[in-house]
């Protein structure tokens, strides 16, 4: 089968192109660069808001993007079970657009944070995390200014298994030291209660290819593999 996937394009997207990269030359499926008053959720098994700073981060991040065309598509995939992944920039979209629980917040120490980390593996059974073990601690960046999430509904949350990443050192441990960016309970990633969308604020499409890391690793592709994966089942 024929597997097609939606990056959406913002105005200040910048991680728009990696992505496409990443998905067309490395995990091997049809990958599309649409602009976000342009997309069609009718034509994608998936799609993925990727990275940058939509509209600016004018008024906060994501708040505009929230309101797009694209949205009003994305919650149709949504309903008919077809996968979503929000990074960085799409996390903050897809929190402010209601479609995940929380918010992303400045980081403790009101400086932009760019640097590769360690997050543990939290729930295994998302449609972006199905190729992991619970457990796993993935080698993968971060880049953001505003990345510390906050949540009321922590309990609800837990109890939800919604909660898919957290910060962590590279033993698993999690403590103040290992997170970045202030996030409660060093949260670095959540889902949806039927768990095929999922935002984290690392960078997985950075972490694809062993020359970029500086520990030769390809974390990334996990992500990416389990969402095709996850289509493939769902077609079949």
């Amino acid at each position: 089968m024929t597997i097609k996937i939606a990056v959406i394009q913002f105005p200040g997207s910048n991680c728009d192109l990696d992505t496409m990269h990443v998905l067309n030359n490395v995990i091997g499926v049809e990958a599309d660069l649409v602009w976000h008053n342009h997309f069609k959720e009718s034509k994608y098994d998936g799609c993925v808001l990727p990275g940058g700073f939509s509209f600016g981060d004018y008024l906060r991040s994501g708040i505009i993007a929230a309101h797009s065309p694209a949205l009003d598509e994305a919650k149709v995939m949504l309903k008919d079970g077809r996968p979503i992944i929000g990074i960085c920039n799409g996390f903050q979209i897809l929190t402010e657009a209601q479609f995940l629980p929380g918010a992303l917040l400045g980081n403790d120490n009101l400086k932009f944070i760019c640097k590769w980390v360690n997050i543990r593996v939290e729930n295994n059974h998302t449609a972006f995390t199905n190729k992991m073990k619970r457990g796993d601690v993935l080698d993968i960046p971060i880049a953001h200014g505003e990345g510390r999430y906050f949540t009321n509904r922590l309990e609800e949350l837990e109890a939800n298994e919604q909660i898919v990443f957290r910060y962590s050192n590279e033993e698993g441990e999690i403590s103040d030291v290992s997170n970045p960016n202030g996030s409660l309970e060093n949260i670095a990633g959540v889902c949806n209660l039927e768990q095929n969308c999922l935002g984290l604020m690392p960078h997985p499409e950075r972490a694809s290819e062993a020359i970029l890391s500086p520990k030769n690793t390809t974390h990334g592709k996990y992500f990416f593999n389990s969402m095709v994966h996850f289509i493939k089942k769902k077609v079949a």
